[in-house]
């Protein structure tokens, strides 16, 4: 049978943690960039296709305020889609970036 106890995190102080808990953050996800020109920008139109720099099938990057936290793939929940995480940036890199 499971313990339903919270897991503790060795290095941090769960009361403290506790009062961020409700702090909302925007979550987005990167399917990829590219460097365009202003004139190639303008002759945008509908129908338009733009490379980017990620190739068909690798993981998409998760950001968190900017911040990646994660990579993972796109999945369907229900009519909406998802994102699965399938790898997590290791938490003392995520703090060299903030």
């Amino acid at each position: 049978m499971e313990d339903n106890k919270e897991k503790e995190v060795p290095g941090i102080d769960t009361e403290k943690l506790r009062a961020l808990e409700n702090i909302e953050v925007e979550m987005s996800i990167e399917v990829g960039r590219t460097d365009i020109s202003i004139s190639e920008l303008l002759r945008l139109n509908e129908g338009s296709v733009v490379e980017l720099n990620r190739l068909a099938g690798e993981p998409l990057d998760i950001l968190v305020n900017g911040t990646k936290i994660a990579k993972g793939e796109v999945v369907m929940v229900g009519e909406r889609f998802g994102i699965r995480f399938s790898e997590i940036v290791d938490p003392e890199s995520r703090v060299g970036t903030i």
